[in-house]
């Protein structure tokens, strides 16, 4: 790992009393065995290991899903020694060495969220009763995640949250036994907010059309607070349904707002549908208030800009990783993973397969599956070799810390996949916050609490 004097004063910001962060120690990388020797849910006895993904197939976001999958898949390969390896190659820690999980192949089964929490923990609760999964991840909602983390709680096996990027998962529905790498609404706020002032102005008002769910509310939090900051205004605020495919009754009340923003709080479907019939609706050629109008895309993905097509030119939002990144993680990732599928990976593939590689790293480091042992391997663990640069997995909540990128949908693209530029590399000092802010529960939250064996 480096240890520039850049990357040591990052360190201190997410480690430290500077951003108002409750200290804990930090876990070992080296655990004593049998440690853990005491009885746990689903050990696994014979020769491999079972882990569930549990992902969208079907649903708004099933193209999330699909690429969620692949990623598994791929990390699943990397870890029983074949392909080239990935990220193995570049990761700080040295621990896995491509023989499975503590020398037990790893095998997976696989179910489908429907983007929809009551079958997402019915998919859950099999894997884990009925195919003996010790670890489940995945998922592209962060209703779903916040559903399944609460049910593996309950179970007693390890939650390593998909893409969700609600403040709710690791804020006011956190659990010891849950952990996200993906950023969250929090993060996006922070990071765009400068940007757009940067970009359009001060003087601005924005309407905001929002998706009816937990992710929806807190993004649409987030960016509202961050924006007003500034000296944006909020005009108004519409909720609509996630199952929603027209979006065009909610796009006639911007119009006769005088709103000269729009802040689409909508991922994966619902994004490509809301932003197609804003531009159809002729928005972006309107001027109102003296200026340009502009839409907002809070969070983008690879694969929501190659659904909206040309409509995301010039379209600022925020990502959580991006292909074309050019540390040696991220462009090990982008071979692998290019080389079996012929296309670059999303941000849910990375954050998918980063996820699987760090469970079993922790296990490995921990030298037990036992959750406890999994818990505080991951605990205040620092490393980088994933993409994203030096990162940091916060004790308190559970919150993976790191660089957030601000994108904008490229003007001039080379290929259908080359749709996104990255416009600023916010540097994690400036997205980081207490456990206890306001907008993750406040001091009426404790802590991620007792990690849960399961028996």
């Amino acid at each position: 790992m480096s240890k520039n004097k850049n990357d040591v004063s990052r360190r201190k910001v997410l480690k430290g009393a500077a951003a108002g962060l409750i200290t804990a120690g930090v876990a070992p990388t080296i655990f004593t065995k049998g440690a853990w020797a005491q009885e746990y849910r689903n050990e696994p006895k014979g020769s491999s290991v079972v882990l569930g993904f549990n992902v969208p197939q079907t649903g708004p976001y099933a193209d999330e899903g699909a690429d969620e999958l692949r990623a598994y898949k791929l990390a699943v390969e990397h870890l029983n020694g074949e392909g080239d390896g990935g990220m193995l190659n570049t990761f700080s820690s040295k621990a896995l060495k491509g023989n499975g999980i503590l020398g037990k192949k790893v095998e997976y089964v696989t179910g489908d969220t429907q983007t929809k929490s009551d079958a997402a923990r019915a998919s859950a609760r099999s894997m884990i009763e009925k195919d003996g999964a010790i670890m489940i991840t995945g998922g592209s909602s962060s209703g779903v995640a916040v559903a399944v983390q609460a049910l593996c709680q309950e179970a007693g096996v390890i939650f390593m949250a998909g893409l969700t990027h609600s403040n709710d998962t690791t804020g006011k529905d956190r659990k010891a036994n849950g952990f996200r790498h993906f950023f969250n609404s929090y993060m996006t706020g922070a990071a765009l907010a400068p940007v757009l002032k940067n970009a359009y102005g001060a003087d601005r008002k924005a309407f905001h059309l929002t998706a009816d769910y937990n992710w929806g509310y807190t993004t649409e939090e987030a960016v509202r607070t961050s924006t007003e900051a500034i000296g944006w205004e909020t005009v108004g605020t519409i909720l609509t349904p996630l199952t929603q495919t027209d979006f065009s009754s909610y796009i006639a009340q911007v119009l006769q707002s005088d709103a000269d923003v729009l802040v689409l709080n909508h991922y994966g479907g619902n994004m490509v549908n809301s932003l197609t019939n804003a531009v159809q609706f002729g928005l972006r050629d309107r001027v109102v208030n003296g200026k340009q109008f502009e839409i907002v895309v809070p969070l983008y993905s690879r694969l929501m800009a190659k659904g909206a097509g040309e409509n995301v030119k010039g379209i600022f939002g925020s990502t959580n990783w991006h292909w074309s990144l050019q540390d040696e993680g991220s462009k090990a990732f982008v071979k692998s993973f290019g080389t079996k599928y012929g296309f670059p990976p999303s941000q849910a593939a990375h954050t998918c397969y980063v996820q699987a590689i760090l469970y079993a790293d922790a296990v490995e480091r921990a030298g037990t599956f036992n959750p406890c042992g999994v818990v505080e391997a991951l605990e205040g663990f620092d490393f980088d070799g994933l993409g994203n640069g030096p990162t940091h997995y916060r004790a308190e909540d559970h919150q993976c810390f790191k660089d957030v990128l601000v994108v904008k949908g490229k003007e001039n693209p080379e290929s259908e996949f080359d749709l996104l530029e990255i416009v600023e590399v916010t540097p994690v000092d400036q997205v980081i916050y207490p456990p206890n802010h306001p907008m993750f529960g406040g001091d009426d939250v404790s802590l991620v609490g007792a990690c849960n064996t399961g028996v």
